[in-house]
C-alpha cells in the first residue's frame, strides 16, 4: 500500500468514527477500528491517527459550540472505551523495553491523551502502569517506591494544575525517578516543563515514546519549588490564590453596577459568570507562578472565543480585568498581567488561541 493510499485509508476510518461518535453509537465505532486493523493500518496510526485525531476535532467542535457538553462526553467515552478493543484484536508484543508509569496531574481530568500514550508504549515494547487521571502525588510517590519504574510520564492538559504538576515533580524526583512530562497545560513548545525541573518533555505520544528509547537522566537531587521559581518570593502568586474566593465576589458585585442587565440574571446566569471569573482569577494566579504573564492573555484570548461562539459579548472581559485590577493594585506583576491582557483583548486577532 502507497503512503498516499495509506493516508485516504487513515482520514477515511477517521471520518466514519466521528459519525459514529457523535451519534453515539459505540458497536459502529469499535467495528470501525477492528476494520481499520484488519485492512493493514498499523496500530499506532489507529491509535493516534484516528482515534486521537477525532478527539482532538471533538475538543474543537465543543469550543465552536457545535457539540454540547453532554456530547463531549459521550465521544470521549466511546473513544476511550474503543481503545479497549486493542487488547482483543491484537497480539502486543511481549514487553522488552523498560517499565513506564504514566499518570495525570491531580486535579487533571482529561486522560485521554495519558490513555494513547500508554498504549503506544505498549505497542512499542514497554511495561505500562496506567494510573488515569487526576493521580494524587502521595499516592503517585507510593507506587514508585512499590514498583521502581524507570520514568514517570506525566500528563496536564489544564495550565492551571501546573503548580501542582511542580509539586509532583519534585515529589518523583525526590524518589529517584526522572519524569517526563506532556500535554497542553506545559505549553506548545515544553517551556513550562522546563520551569518546573523535569528531565524531559514530549509535544506527543510519538515523540514521548521515541524519547523514552533511551533511559531519561536520573535526578541528582531533590530541591524545594522556589529554587526554580525565584520570583514566588514576592508573596502575589499565594496571595492571589489565597484571596481567590474574595476577588470573584467582589468584582461579580462590580459587574452587576457597571452592567445593569446583569440584575435580571437568574440564579444559573449568575453561578456561569462566577464560574468565568474564577478561571480567569485561577489563571491570573497561574501566570504568577510560572512568571509567564502569556499564560494569562492567551487564556483571555481563547475564553472570548468561547464567549463568542456562544453569542456572549466578549467585551464584558474587559470591566472584569478592570475591577480585578482595582483589588490587586498592590500586586505589581499582577495587575501588569492584567493591563497586557486588556491590550491584547482590545486587538483584532483576540480570541483565535487555545490556552496552554
Amino acid at each position: 500500500m502507497s503512503t498516499a493510499t495509506r493516508t485516504t485509508a487513515v482520514a477515511e476510518h477517521a471520518e466514519r468514527l466521528w459519525d459514529a461518535v457523535t451519534t453515539g453509537d459505540e458497536y459502529a465505532a469499535g467495528d470501525i477500528v477492528v476494520r481499520a486493523l484488519g485492512d493493514g493500518t498499523a496500530p499506532e496510526s489507529v491509535l493516534l491517527d484516528v482515534i486521537g485525531a477525532v478527539q482532538r476535532r471533538v475538543g474543537a467542535e465543543w469550543a465552536a459550540n457545535r457539540l454540547t457538553v453532554a456530547q463531549e462526553h459521550a465521544a470521549t467515552a466511546i473513544n476511550d472505551r474503543v481503545i479497549a478493543t486493542f487488547g482483543y484484536v491484537l497480539q502486543r508484543p511481549e514487553p522488552h523495553r523498560g517499565r513506564i508509569t504514566v499518570a495525570c496531574v491531580d486535579g487533571e481530568w482529561h486522560a485521554m491523551p495519558a490513555r494513547l500514550l500508554s498504549e503506544v508504549l505498549r505497542l512499542r515494547g514497554f511495561t505500562v502502569d496506567y494510573l488515569g487521571a487526576q493521580v494524587p502525588a502521595p499516592h503517585l510517590v507510593a507506587h514508585l517506591h512499590r514498583t521502581g519504574p524507570d520514568a514517570v510520564a506525566l500528563s496536564g492538559s489544564l495550565a492551571t494544575r501546573l503548580p501542582t504538576a511542580h509539586a509532583t515533580i519534585t515529589a518523583c524526583q525526590a524518589a529517584a525517578t526522572p519524569v517526563i512530562a506532556g500535554g497542553a497545560a506545559f505549553g506548545p513548545d515544553g517551556r513550562y516543563a522546563r520551569l518546573l525541573g523535569a528531565e524531559a518533555w514530549a509535544p506527543d505520544a510519538r515523540a514521548a515514546a521515541d524519547r523514552l528509547a533511551e533511559p531519561l537522566p536520573r535526578p541528582q537531587t531533590a530541591h524545594q519549588p522556589l529554587d526554580d521559581l525565584p520570583h514566588l518570593a514576592d508573596q502575589e502568586y499565594t496571595l492571589v490564590t489565597r484571596s481567590s474566593g474574595r476577588l470573584v465576589k467582589t468584582v461579580l458585585a462590580g459587574l452587576e453596577e457597571r452592567i445593569p442587565a446583569m440584575r435580571a440574571y437568574t440564579d444559573l446566569q449568575r453561578q456561569y459568570t462566577a464560574e468565568d471569573l474564577a478561571h480567569i482569577v485561577e489563571f491570573l494566579a497561574t501566570a504568577l507562578y510560572v512568571g509567564d504573564g502569556e499564560l494569562f492573555t492567551g487564556f483571555l484570548g481563547w475564553t472570548a472565543g468561547i464567549l463568542t461562539a456562544r453569542g456572549v459579548p466578549a467585551a464584558s472581559l474587559g470591566p472584569a480585568l478592570d475591577l480585578l485590577e482595582a483589588e490587586l493594585r498592590d500586586f505589581p506583576r499582577a495587575t501588569g498581567m492584567l493591563r497586557t491582557a486588556r491590550t491584547h483583548l482590545a486587538e483584532p486577532a483576540a480570541g483565535s488561541e487555545q490556552p496552554a
